[in-house]
């Protein structure tokens, strides 16, 4: 096993552990599936991709990940997550939170400068646009469900509408060029 996916399997362990302590079980299994589909896909294509292959889609979709973080905010997200999960909104300045921010969104400001360097880069443009791309689909295909509104508004959804397609574009390129 490589030291990359050994410290990539790692990095998602710890997402995983943070994820958990800050956000109960179930929400955890959430916000950490990017993760652990990055870190799957990862597995399946290792190689190297040059930064300058995923600028674009990387910064398209990290500029609406700041607007999906918006609306969420605006709009109550983790009061509506509680009213599901029955766990009480985490504390954003308990250390569990800033851990899982720190171990999550800091990975992904790594991409820029890691991506094209180092496999490990690769993983990172991999949970990102894993993230972003399939993760963030639950306010659209998986919460409204659960609460009983189908085909109705989960604060989120609407950013997702342009956010997930710009990850496609991303993982569509790592898929192509990140061959073993």
């Amino acid at each position: 096993m490589s030291i990359a996916i050994l410290a990539a399997t790692a990095l998602t362990a710890a997402v995983l552990a943070a994820g958990y302590f800050a956000l109960g079980f179930w929400t955890m299994l959430i916000f950490t599936s990017g993760f652990v589909t990055g870190l799957v896909l990862f597995s399946v294509r290792p190689g190297i991709v040059s930064f300058s292959a995923i600028r674009l889609p990387f910064f398209i979709a990290f500029g609406l990940f700041v607007v999906h973080r918006v609306e969420e905010y605006l709009f109550y997200f983790f009061d509506h997550l509680a009213a599901i999960t029955g766990v009480a909104t985490p504390n954003i300045a308990s250390p569990s939170v800033i851990l899982m921010v720190v171990l999550s969104v800091g990975a992904w400001l790594l991409v820029p400068v890691l991506a094209g360097k180092s496999r490990f880069g690769t993983y990172l443009a991999w949970t990102f646009f894993s993230a972003m791309g399939i993760t963030e689909l639950a306010h659209i295909l998986v919460l409204p469900v659960i609460v009983g509104r189908a085909f109705q508004y989960f604060p989120g959804a609407a950013s997702v509408v342009l956010l997930a397609p710009a990850a496609w574009w991303g993982l569509a390129i790592l898929w192509r060029r990140a061959r073993p």
